[in-house]
């Protein structure tokens, strides 16, 4: 496990994945048989990775990368550092036979992205990529609604993400200094248009153009260190997305917006026969026998209860962490050597869009998103 000294890392790929799963026991293998784990902590700083391991008792943890590829008992290869460090690392791995498990953005560009995938797929090996917001009880409702036919015919989503990250002068910034810095690969397209890519395809269908404004509403902030900077990566763009059936998508993401939302990211999906609110754990819905018939009129004040029109859509089972059941799935297919469902391809598709969508804003215009094939 590289990277597991970042935020991601260690708390949701780490504590809350693979050790809650060496803890239960392992997976539950279809036979009945159980999959355990045993990570082995890879980094740069040795200093925090001998204290992580004492800490939930690792017994193995290491800086040297190349030796660690090398041990036969090592099986999976997974990788959650900054993503310029990740192709090499990942060639790597797939050159010394390892499974490769990979957080976002796969890659810093498509061409790296497509190379990886094509060596993946050559290798025979199992290979997957985090798609974590599929998995989370919000999202996993939102998909039901749509198995259930309950929208109808789909118009359109409109999703809203983000919150105010510090600047770093007088408050501790939630985000590092690096995603505000285009030549570190850096900015809130980059980090979340992976994201879209996948949640609009799972969802809707394949994303066919794209229309995006990017803009770096905080030009100055302070690092780790207390010192200013100029920020050179967007922390706000604008998005629009033609799907497949005529469904167009709306998603503003920003790291300088206050939250007035009931979570930090929400999705708005309008059909013909219903509507859905989902965020990352809740989920409403509002069919069209119940849609009430508002009138506007600016002379009086609102009389409608609107939030209280919609009926929450129950869970009707126990959401595990959602980070935790892709791995649980990703270690069944390597163990049962079938291709994982969310490959390397689909995280190729999620850097395409955000390189098409960057183009966008740089450009001035609609971006056609080709299919992407190795």
């Amino acid at each position: 496990m590289n990277g597991v000294t970042g935020r991601m890392g260690y708390r949701q790929h780490l504590t809350r994945s693979i050790l809650e799963i060496r803890e239960q026991g392992g997976v539950m293998l279809p036979d009945g048989r159980r999959l355990q784990v045993e990570p082995v902590l890879v980094g740069r700083d040795e200093r925090r990775l001998r204290e992580i391991a004492r800490r939930h008792m690792v017994r193995r943890w290491s800086t040297d990368l190349t030796e660690v590829l090398k041990d036969p008992s090592v099986d999976v290869y997974f990788d959650a550092q900054v993503t310029t460090a990740r192709p090499a690392a990942l060639r790597a791995a797939i050159a010394a036979g390892k499974h490769v498990f990979v957080e976002k953005p796969v890659a810093p560009t498509l061409d790296e992205a497509v190379e990886l995938a094509a060596l993946a797929r050559d290798s025979g090996l199992v290979a997957g990529v985090v798609h974590d917001k599929l998995y989370l009880p919000g999202l996993l409702k939102l998909r039901r609604l749509i198995d259930e036919g309950f929208f109808g015919r789909v118009l359109s989503l409109r999703g809203e993400f983000g919150y105010w990250v510090f600047e770093g002068d007088v408050q501790v910034p939630q985000r590092p200094s690096w995603n505000y810095r285009s030549q570190d690969g850096g900015g809130v397209t980059v980090d979340m248009y992976c994201h879209w890519s996948y949640v609009l395809e799972n969802l809707l269908g394949p994303v066919r153009a794209v229309t995006a404004r990017t803009a770096t509403h905080i030009p100055v902030r302070w690092d780790e260190q207390g010192r200013e900077y100029q920020a050179t990566a967007d922390d706000a763009v604008y998005g629009i997305f033609e799907i497949d059936g005529g469904v167009i998508a709306q998603i503003n993401s920003s790291w300088a917006v206050r939250v007035h939302r009931d979570e930090l990211v929400e999705f708005q999906v309008d059909g013909t026969h219903g509507s859905a609110v989902a965020g990352l754990r809740g989920c409403v819905a509002q069919h069209r026998s119940h849609t009430p018939r508002p009138v506007w009129n600016p002379d009086l004040p609102v009389t409608e209860p609107f939030r209280d029109q919609w009926l929450d859509v129950p869970a009707n089972a126990e959401q595990d962490n959602g980070f935790k059941v892709q791995w649980e799935e990703f270690l069944r297919d390597v163990a049962a050597g079938r291709p994982h469902r969310h490959d390397l391809l689909s995280a190729a598709r999620g850097v395409q869009l955000a390189e098409l969508a960057l183009r966008s804003s740089d450009e001035g215009r609609r971006m056609q998103v080709p299919e992407v094939t190795l």
